[in-house]
């Protein structure tokens, strides 16, 4: 696995590819972005874009969205996967936020991860672009990437990838080592069809190494 000096080094480099990483859901402010979020499980941040103006039109507030029928929710979310469960989630999220939070989003992990369809990974979304609270969410771009250059170990979980991602990256540079992770892992190291061949990272990344080498035997 890569110490600390070698993760940071993978990550400035990172930093250097994409200077503007930022999350990729639109919103307008907390309540907004924890609604998208919970909607980009398992759909991507394109397919919750496409939706929410829709959405948060007819629902601009918890309030408006917590007395709303689930028939009235559905047709503005239809477009994204689960789109049913996940009415049912936002609306209870909604009523949650009124009756246990005045309304407001919560700004703790554990009062968050009490929400109706919010785990650890939409909290930790939330606390670091909603209100700036250092964390780093873990998602399938996050766990490709710290694996593949062997910044975690193979078959850590979630929670081990982002407690060692903790463990090796300074508190403070939490949020953008997770908007970068993710970039990387969308834009640059795609989990069918990375970019090893003019990756900067190749010679510190062991799965890159190995991909070169068969596709150069396969020619």
């Amino acid at each position: 696995m890569l110490g600390k000096q070698k993760t940071m080094e993978a990550i400035e480099k990172m930093f250097k590819m994409f200077p503007e990483a930022h999350g990729e859901l639109i919103h307008q402010n907390p309540y907004e972005l924890l609604i998208a979020v919970i909607l980009s499980a398992q759909a991507t941040d394109v397919s919750v874009n496409k939706a929410t103006p829709a959405l948060f039109n007819a629902f601009p507030t918890p309030q408006s969205l917590a007395v709303a029928s689930i028939d009235e929710i559905i047709p503005k979310i239809k477009t994204i996967g689960l789109y049913r469960n996940k009415a049912k989630n936002i609306r209870a999220c909604a009523q949650q936020l009124i009756e246990r939070f005045d309304g407001k989003v919560p700004r703790t992990r554990e009062e968050l991860i009490s929400l109706p369809g919010v785990g650890r990974k939409t909290a930790n979304v939330v606390l670091g672009d909603a209100f700036g609270i250092p964390a780093i969410a873990v998602d399938t771009h996050v766990e490709r990437v710290t694996k593949r250059l062997r910044i975690c170990k193979l078959d850590a979980s979630v929670l081990e990838v982002e407690e060692t991602l903790m463990r090796k990256i300074p508190k403070e540079l939490w949020v953008r080592t997770h908007h970068t992770l993710i970039f990387f892992g969308r834009y640059h190291c795609t989990a069918r069809s990375p970019r090893c061949e003019v990756c900067p990272l190749l010679e510190m990344c062991q799965d890159g190494k190995v991909r070169m080498k068969l596709n150069s035997q396969k020619k």
